[in-house]
């Protein structure tokens, strides 16, 4: 076989191992229903258009009928290419719509020179593009998060916010009214990157946050790439265990009944207060 023929046996292996992972996210969480209308959130980086491409290649032969538009938030940042994903939507023939925002002088005007910019960035694009989806019929919001986001996600919120808490593969808006799904939930960054790579995507960089080298994001990345290098399989275990928890094992109230457990079945328990007269009510668990 030759080295052509050797590359593209493999670059087809890579496209069907997408598109098997991401179809069966769809199919475990029941993302894409019959009459669906996906909103793809393209951006301009890999996995969006990755995202774009497998849901494109998915559609021609999946088991309901569904509609995808692209749309793109324009933050107005500067150098924005600004004709780049509107071509490119209509080559793969994808509607198209831009939504025009200015968030980037908001940011860069609230958030310190330094200081992280994605967690004021993100918010102020979610409510854009609820927004959309709101006024143009938009049954799912997909986003290009993957399978190395969602872990990332996990050990920030670990090691910052004391909680454990990742990126659903699914979720509710906090109003109710939007579905945000994650496809892509099952595929790895190194295959999607490879894969923007085969396809030649026109990759449009973003200047506002993909310079800042401080992100705590950056340092949790290097940490488990250390991890898979020493240990080949861990990242996946750690996945699988976000999939697979036992609440009864933790120690949080409100998703195990502590309380009652040995107790008589018969008779709700009220756990009495051990703290001493006068020393208030119980607080919440802290260790030092």
């Amino acid at each position: 076989m030759s080295s052509a023929a050797k590359q593209r046996f493999s670059n087809n292996k890579l496209a069907k191992r997408l598109e098997r992972n991401t179809g069966r996210a769809i199919t475990d969480y029941n993302m894409i229903g019959e009459g669906d209308l996906v909103m793809v959130c393209l951006s301009g980086g890999k996995d969006s258009y990755t995202l774009l491409d497998i849901l494109l290649t998915l559609q021609k032969r999946a088991p309901v009928r569904f509609e995808l538009i692209a749309v793109n938030l324009d933050q107005k940042q500067p150098g924005f290419p600004a004709d780049v994903l509107p071509r490119y939507a209509r080559e793969m023939g994808v509607p198209f719509h831009q939504i025009e925002q200015d968030t980037y002088s908001v940011v860069k005007r609230v958030i310190p020179e330094g200081k992280t910019t994605c967690g004021l960035c993100s918010r102020l694009r979610r409510g854009a593009l609820y927004n959309f989806a709101r006024n143009h019929g938009v049954t799912r919001i997909a986003l290009g998060h993957h399978r190395d986001d969602i872990i990332e996600t996990l050990f920030l919120n670990l090691f910052n916010g004391g909680r454990l808490k990742a990126m659903p593969p699914k979720l509710l808006s906090d109003d109710g009214e939007h579905v945000v799904i994650r496809p892509l939930a099952y595929c790895s960054e190194k295959d999607i990157a490879r894969y923007a790579e085969t396809r030649r995507f026109p990759l449009i960089p973003c200047n506002l946050c993909g310079s800042q080298d401080n992100l705590q994001r950056q340092a949790i990345k290097h940490m488990l790439a250390e991890w898979q290098r020493r240990h080949p399989g861990r990242i996946e275990n750690i996945f699988r265990a976000i999939a697979n928890v036992s609440p009864s094992q933790l120690a949080d109230r409100e998703l195990f009944d502590f309380i009652n457990l040995g107790s008589d079945a018969s008779v709700a328990a009220e756990a009495p207060d051990w703290l001493m007269p006068g020393r208030g009510a119980p607080r919440p668990l802290q260790i030092n």
